[in-house]
């Protein structure tokens, strides 16, 4: 299995997990390129990092937000790796595991889930800021705002009514608009 396959199934997991919105391998300018990170609820997130090599997770040990766990990402944090790659005893205090066995992941030791830091939080911030940018810089002309609001603009070309199979955004499923 490949570091990217596995990460793929890593993104599979976080969107079961109930993760709403998922990024992986995307950097900001903190450094932290996680492998794949994820947000449910009201701002919980979960980082999985994936290593399908010993060498690979000893070497992520040296990061510098690994050093100082409170610059990390992630309410959650997991490894994911290959079935028996790893011991859970080997996991930084509070990770959880992830192994890939059978082409499911399961979850071999659950993390804690209150790891994510005040710093970590605007490390989430600024990653999903600068996810955001890339988005605006790909449709530009338009402008974020624009593309966010295409339905209206199909509703009116289409003298108020939304075509076929589409429903309006306030009827959209968003856990993050939900107030409840």
């Amino acid at each position: 299995m490949s570091h990217a396959e596995l990460i793929e199934k890593a993104v599979e997991w976080l969107r079961s997990y109930g993760c709403g919105v998922i990024l992986s391998e995307q950097a900001c300018v903190t450094g932290e390129m996680p492998d794949a990170i994820g947000w449910k609820r009201t701002c919980h997130s979960v980082l999985v990092e994936c290593k399908i090599s010993r060498s690979d997770f000893r070497a992520d040990g040296d990061k510098p937000f690994r050093q100082k766990s409170q610059l990390g990402m992630g309410c959650e944090r997991f490894y994911c790796t290959p079935a028996g790659l790893l011991d859970p005893g080997e996991i930084p205090s509070g990770w959880g595991l992830l192994e890939y066995h059978r082409r499911k992941i399961l979850v071999a030791h659950p993390a804690k889930e209150n790891l994510r830091t005040a710093t970590g939080f605007r490390h989430e911030m600024n990653l999903l800021l600068a996810s955001l940018r890339r988005v605006e810089v790909r449709i530009e002309p338009r402008t974020l705002t624009d593309f966010l609001k295409w339905k209206n603009r199909m509703a009116r070309y289409n003298g108020g009514w939304l075509p076929k199979g589409l429903v309006g955004s306030e009827e959209e499923a968003n856990v993050f608009l939900d107030t409840r």
